[in-house]
């Protein structure tokens, strides 16, 4: 299983999925937005970031904004 903390790929990818947003493999370097953005992912980090988009799609949760 990926690793899943706070501001990793799989966390984004899987906060992207909920705010429907597109899918942009990206991790934070440490804290979510309290830290650096990296784009330049290894192979391994942009398959977790799609497992965390994947995961979040399928269980189909979703930010309401109504």
């Amino acid at each position: 299983m990926a690793n899943q903390r706070h501001g990793g790929p799989w966390d984004r990818g899987a906060a992207d999925s909920y705010y429907g947003r597109p899918r942009s493999p990206h991790y934070f370097v440490a804290g979510t937005y309290t830290s650096a953005k990296s784009t330049d992912l290894t192979p391994e980090e942009i398959a977790d970031y799609h497992a965390g988009y994947d995961d979040n799609e399928r269980n189909g949760d979703k930010k309401d904004w109504g």
